[in-house]
């Protein structure tokens, strides 16, 4: 059984759900997988090399554009999470004996095991929250902490896309702690918010962001410094 496929509550037989890329997918298992000697162990340095691509042209935008580079890039990743949180649940239905909060757990495990590749812990804490443990994540070697800022963008696009499907419409996700910040697992809370709560999830995003423009600028000072040293001395 693979490891996504598992969980103890009976209700996750009942959930349904799209594997996200299939077309994609079907190939990799049928044509690749089960004829070749690929070593799937490769997708993992093919994936981080993509996910450091993406920090990387970020940071260069903000420092590039500033405040309107970031927002392209963010932009950019909130469509692709939008997408793939659209592609799980396309023509699926919610079974009318499972309750709001097993549902957006559900939810989370496919995100989690399937699109993150992730291995992962989760907790139905009540029927207002739920949370999750990623106990290992592909990009906790090599991210710096600072970058997990960059899945909130992608969240945020797979939260519309179940507030698109009629589910979690009053849930919003927190990032309790994070490997690369130094915790053994990364934390995750859902919970059912109010306005106040949504205010603190836009400020907090509003905070990184300002925080991440004022790096950028930082850097591209002391690269101008640098460059500028370095002309002198050429000329000398």
């Amino acid at each position: 059984m693979a490891h996504w496929e598992n969980r103890p509550e009976e209700s996750w037989k009942n959930f349904q759900f799209n594997q996200p890329y299939e077309k994609g997918l079907k190939r990799l298992k049928e044509e690749v997988l089960a004829k070749t000697d690929f070593d799937p162990a490769t997708l993992w340095q093919w994936g981080t090399m993509q996910a450091m691509a993406i920090i990387e042209i970020l940071k260069d935008c903000e420092a590039e554009f500033g405040a309107e580079g970031q927002k392209l890039v963010r932009n950019a990743l909130h469509k692709i999470g939008l997408d793939v949180g659209r592609q799980v649940l396309k023509d699926t239905k919610k079974p009318e004996n499972m309750s709001e909060a097993e549902f957006i757990s559900y939810f989370t495990t496919v995100i989690n095991r399937i699109v993150y590749a992730s291995l992962e812990n989760p907790k139905i804490d009540g029927e207002n929250q739920v949370s999750f443990d990623i106990l290992w994540c592909p990009h906790q070697d090599y991210y710096q902490a600072f970058d997990c800022r960059v899945q909130r963008y992608l969240v945020q696009g797979m939260l519309e896309a179940l507030s698109e499907f009629g589910a979690a419409e009053n849930f919003q996700v927190r990032f309790d702690s994070t490997i690369p910040s130094g915790s053994i697992t990364c934390h995750f809370t859902f919970w059912k918010t109010n306005d106040q709560a949504n205010t603190a999830w836009k400020e907090h995003t509003e905070l990184i962001e300002l925080k991440a423009i004022q790096l950028a600028a930082k850097r591209k000072a002391a690269n101008s410094a640098n460059n500028s040293n370095d002309n002198t001395e050429d000329k000398r």
